[in-house]
């Protein structure tokens, strides 16, 4: 039996340990190292004084059936309406002999994808969308800018250098300074010309003002509504656990567990011992003693820089560009109100008629505030008082150890209610009910400083037989939660099919059309 070491219990990790065990039980024994107490990683959901917290919004869609069929299995879709479509007359496509939300807790619901942009205290729709009350929000100068800056776009290509270039070749000078230059030195804390293009490439991919105006007409024209190809950006239905992403992957965990597999919590990975071409063994600290386990196959979902120097004799220049990979940290601040001053103009219907949106991206250079999460939409049981209450989660990026990483609670949360209030969102500090802040360490691996040398690290990680890094952290990659789930179920094909070229693990959302299959 061959003994499998898995570092990190976040989406990529539990997916590798279950799909393991499912598919070959009897010839390994597997073995996760979680550095934290607590599963799914930055797909966790925290809870807090009867309410829960979504770090980050996770929505479960994926153009790969293998995902979506595995998520299905953990949790079963919703047959019956849940508590909010039930009192609003919201129907959906629920599943025949599914799970009723109302009685039973380990079931996915059906959610309406509304997100937009808040923007000089309006709204527009996210990603931008041709129609009147955009062109009413940005005014008819504005408007005409905007379409004459593209079509010069369209004429003069830049060449995409920079995911500044990028934005501008598929929006146009004028739209991208208004939605997407200050966002993004907002998430990255780097001009968006100082950031390679294969972030828009990944992140973006088909989106550009072509697709929006294919998608206006496949909505005119419905016929092949079915069968069309959608891109990612423009789903407008998703699936969610009922009490948030951390629990699927709590499920998945204790389903691991049940088929033999070991999660050992609050370990932190300190050393990797690598003889030759081989990991031999790694060494974790948990409650002040230093532990070794020897292995035969190493899964890695520990971020690059943590994982090369752990490591024994490594040349200097692997060593240099491993420690100059850049990280985004993160910091959600959960708020606790009555009610918001935003008014739902929309036809949505919402309980107590507030916005009907998951998120809100803050566009406005005057505010810190990245997104606004309105849990509520996420899911009626996130919130404690679904009938009376609004919990929302503020999120900001930021680095570890900056003036704002390193503010009290008391003062994070009070920054956090004075941008509400600058922004109109709420009237006054006293609006505040209930709040919680929560950081994430390395939330987002950045594309920037050696991330354009990341190639041969790659290949020194690949000359190690036996050690196979997936996920978002444990690939440098900004993937999405299906994407890091995919990287493992490549890893664990080769793993049980002896297949030692590992290019598949590491091209997977790499290319535009990767995983478009419906």
């Amino acid at each position: 039996m061959k003994k499998v070491i898995i570092i990190g219990g976040g989406p990529a990790g539990i997916t590798a340990g279950f799909e393991l065990l499912d598919k070959d039980r009897e010839n390994y024994e597997v073995i996760i190292l979680e550095e934290s107490n607590e599963i799914g990683g930055i797909s966790r959901t925290v809870k807090y004084n009867g309410n829960r917290m979504d770090i980050g919004g996770h929505r479960f869609f994926s153009k790969d059936d293998q995902v979506m069929e595995w998520w299905s299995r953990i949790m079963p879709t919703q047959g019956k309406e849940a508590y909010d479509d039930k009192l609003l007359g919201r129907k959906k496509a629920l599943a025949e002999n599914g799970p009723d939300p109302e009685k039973e807790d380990e079931v996915m619901l059906i959610r309406n994808r509304v997100s937009r942009i808040y923007y000089r205290k309006k709204f527009f729709d996210y990603p931008i969308s041709l129609k009147w009350q955009t062109i009413k929000n940005m005014g008819f100068f504005t408007t005409v800018c905007a379409g004459f800056s593209y079509m010069k776009s369209c004429i003069f290509k830049k060449k995409e250098t920079s995911l500044e270039n990028f934005y501008i070749n598929r929006f146009g000078r004028k739209l991208y300074s208004m939605f997407f230059e200050g966002y993004t030195e907002k998430l990255w804390g780097r001009h968006p010309s100082e950031i390679s293009a294969d972030w828009g490439a990944q992140r973006v991919k088909g989106l550009s003002v072509i697709a929006i105006i294919k998608d206006v007409f496949s909505k005119i024209f419905r016929k092949n509504a079915k069968n069309k190809k959608v891109e990612t950006s423009l789903i407008e239905e998703f699936y969610y656990p009922k009490y948030g992403p951390g629990q699927l992957w709590e499920t998945a965990a204790k389903g691991f567990e049940k088929m033999g597999g070991m999660i050992i919590k609050n370990a932190r990975v300190t050393d990797i011992n690598n003889i030759d071409d081989k990991i031999k063994s790694i060494a974790y600290e948990k409650d002040g003693q230093k532990i070794e386990l020897e292995g035969d196959i190493f899964i890695s979902s520990m971020p690059l820089k943590d994982l090369v120097a752990g490591m024994k004799n490594v040349d200097s220049t692997i060593s240099d560009i491993a420690k100059g990979l850049p990280y985004r940290d993160f910091i959600t601040v959960g708020i606790l109100v009555d009610r918001l001053n935003l008014k739902n103009e929309t036809e949505l219907k919402t309980l107590n008629d507030i916005v009907p949106d998951c998120w809100i991206y803050v566009q406005d250079t005057g505010v810190k505030l990245g997104r606004i999460q309105i849990f509520n939409n996420w899911s009626p049981y996130l919130v404690k008082d679904i009938d009376s209450k609004v919990w929302i989660g503020l999120e900001y990026f930021c680095n570890e150890n900056d003036d704002f990483y390193n503010m009290t609670d008391e003062e994070c949360i009070s920054f956090a209610g004075k941008e509400l209030i600058r922004m109109g969102i709420i009237s006054n500090e006293k609006d505040i009910l209930d709040a919680h802040r929560e950081k994430v360490k390395k939330a987002y691996p950045a594309y920037f400083d050696t991330y354009d040398r990341i190639d041969e690290l790659v290949n020194f990680l690949d000359g190690y037989e036996n050690l196979y890094c997936v996920g978002r952290n444990g690939q440098h990659r900004y993937n999405n939660m299906d994407h890091s789930m995919v990287t493992s179920f490549e890893a664990v094909s080769n793993i049980i099919n002896g297949k030692k070229d590992k290019a598949n693990i590491w091209n997977v959302n790499t290319e535009e059309e990767y995983h478009e299959k419906k």
